[in-house]
């Protein structure tokens, strides 16, 4: 096993990271950037050292400055988190070559999964279903609408080489593709540096369901079950679950197959998520794979009853996988929703800014992922996350029920959070019927607005009910008093006080 290992990321990841050392006896070392300097991770880890300023490729995507921190400080391996260079295969290849372990699948299991079509290729061999597409793409616009005809409309048009939205438009018919294929290529351009793209059939109203995988380099292999992604914004999850309402025991057991066959095709060591499109027919197919730990990794923890990110750390040290398929069932279901310094009501618009108090939720079944502590200045260069809430329940309805009791208890004052939206969501009925998809808050977007919000409804009912009592109360005094309409009553007599009234 290590001694000490160098957590390469920030916020509430650094610190989940930074405890799963801590439970396995090993030091920590945390990196920040100038705009990170009184951050959380910061203060919990056994070193810290500044990498840079705010912006992240002056700091957290520095390689050199990361291997530089690592071997002056004697940190023998390194944690990425998810994010920054969490998927970057030079960033895992430099580490090898500077003596140090990168605690993820090799670089070339990266590379294989980070590029789409690649990975596509690779799954049609392994026997893995995709959606129908093409490959690669960088012809024509003519050559573009012929792939698209062959397909069928509605297509979606993809980057090869990234994810989380970026890079993707749907095309609805043969008129727009022109314009979606030029946008998309300017936007994979200036995400990744790759404009290469590729089309798929896209599918409507499908469901975003992943699976955990975890392998060894013995050779081993474990399905840590799914997890529902299907809440979604602009592709970007907000809220997640395991296990999936839709998934029983069969399909599970295919879902299992088909991930770690995917996972076999590139030769994967380490925890990753195997990503398939559910159709309304049932039918699953692979999206993506990404090779590192996923920011919703913590459902599976609470119903598998395993630390995932101690695993990983153990399998980087070259222990071997302590259980067997068989051993591994769900038990009970789990829910996190991301808390984000966004406002819902102006479209989701990032509210970076000082935090000045906090109650962090508690009780049966609750956990709270975060990085927040009342003084601390949420900076705006970075993702808003803030924390993630997590809930247990035996059944799904009371893994609901903890979570809205969570989110009354949640209190982050001096900042403008998602907190509001996740309590609407939580009371939808057509989230509470589990009946989703990842157009949800587009289908549903009138009942979801805060006007719609139940909660809002009785507090403005009580606080119409005390100012019309308030105004009872007040006008039976001045017929007592005497006195005249407009002029001030005293406190003391609102309160049953005999005082003289008068200008005060």
């Amino acid at each position: 096993m290590f001694r000490k290992i160098l957590i390469a990321n920030r916020g509430e990841i650094a610190v989940r990271v930074i405890r799963a050392c801590w439970d396995l006896g090993l030091e920590t070392v945390a990196v920040y950037s100038t705009a990170d300097r009184t951050a959380p991770h910061v203060r919990f880890a056994h070193e810290a050292y500044e990498i840079g300023p705010a912006p992240a490729a002056e700091s957290y995507l520095r390689i050199d400055k990361i291997l530089d921190v690592a071997k002056r400080s004697g940190a023998e391996a390194i944690h990425p988190g998810y994010g920054f260079l969490a998927e970057n295969a030079d960033f895992a290849r430099a580490c090898a070559d500077a003596g140090i372990v990168f605690i993820g699948p090799p670089p070339e299991a990266m590379r294989a999964m980070g590029d789409k079509v690649e990975a596509r290729r690779r799954m049609i061999e392994a026997g893995v279903p995709v959606v129908p597409g093409t490959g690669a793409f960088s012809g024509s616009v003519d050559e573009a609408k012929a792939a698209a005809a062959e397909i069928g409309y509605p297509v979606m048009i993809k980057a090869a080489a990234g994810g989380g939205g970026k890079g993707m438009r749907v095309v609805e018919n043969e008129d727009e593709l022109a314009s979606a294929l030029e946008r998309a290529r300017s936007e994979a351009k200036a995400s990744f540096g790759d404009d290469t793209v590729y089309i798929e059939k896209f599918i409507r109203r499908p469901r975003h369901i992943e699976a955990q995988v975890l392998f060894d380099t013995h050779g081993n292999g474990v399905f840590l079950g799914e997890r529902e992604c299907s809440i979604q914004r602009r592709h970007q999850k907000l809220v997640e679950e395991t296990p999936s309402p839709v998934v029983d025991p069969e399909t599970r057991k295919k879902i299992g197959e088909m991930a770690l066959a995917a996972a076999r095709a590139v030769g994967y060591v380490s925890a990753g998520t195997v990503e398939f499109l559910r159709d309304q027919d049932g039918s699953f197919y692979f999206m993506e794979m990404n090779t590192r730990l996923q920011v919703e990794h913590p459902v599976t923890e609470m119903v598998y009853g395993i630390d995932l990110v101690g695993a990983q750390i153990r399998v980087a040290a070259g222990e071997p996988i302590p259980w067997k398929q068989e051993d591994l069932s769900p038990r009970g279901h789990a829910i996190e929703c991301r808390i984000t310094a966004e406002d819902p009501l102006r479209n989701f618009m990032p509210c970076p800014g000082t935090i000045e108090a906090v109650r962090i939720p508690s009780g049966p079944g609750v956990r709270d992922d975060s990085a927040v502590a009342p003084g601390y200045t949420v900076p705006i260069q970075y993702d808003p996350m803030v924390a993630k809430l997590i809930t247990w329940g035996e059944d799904r309805m009371e893994a609901i029920r903890r979570m809205r009791r969570a989110l009354d208890e949640y209190r982050l004052d001096g900042l403008k959070t998602i907190i509001p939206f996740h309590r609407r969501l939580m009371d939808h009925p057509a989230f509470v019927e589990g009946d989703l998809h990842t157009g949800f808050l587009e289908e549903h977007a009138e009942t979801l607005k805060p006007g719609s919000d139940p909660w809002l409804d009785r507090i403005a009912l009580v606080a119409a009910s005390i100012h019309a009592y308030r105004k009872r109360v007040e006008s039976s005094l001045r017929r007592e008093a005497g006195t005249a309409e407009g002029e001030k009553v005293s406190p003391w007599l609102l309160i049953g006080r005999k005082r003289a009234l008068g200008n005060w």
